[in-house]
């Protein structure tokens, strides 16, 4: 089960208008530089519910998907560790 992380983006505006996330600040503070944004759709999060754009990211070489609620909140999934 994972839950939303909702999280500060620092985002660019193409020419034509795109939004390109450069990069997340993390629920403890700590910022992440996305190194590469492989792709972009409209999806549902299957893992901690809500629709939005999910970016599909790379960060310091894993693969993470971002999500843009359209509502200007942006968030991630945080795995919930079972005891």
């Amino acid at each position: 089960m994972n839950i939303k992380v909702y999280v500060e983006v620092t985002t660019v505006f193409t020419s034509d208008g795109r939004m390109i996330p450069k990069s997340v600040r993390w629920e403890d503070g700590k910022e992440y530089i996305i190194d590469k944004v492989k792709d972009c759709r409209r999806v549902a999060s299957l893992k901690a519910g809500g629709v939005g754009d999910r970016y599909t990211c790379l960060i310091q070489g894993f693969e993470k998907h971002l999500y843009y609620e359209g509502n200007n909140m942006w968030f991630m999934e945080r795995a919930v560790v079972q005891s």
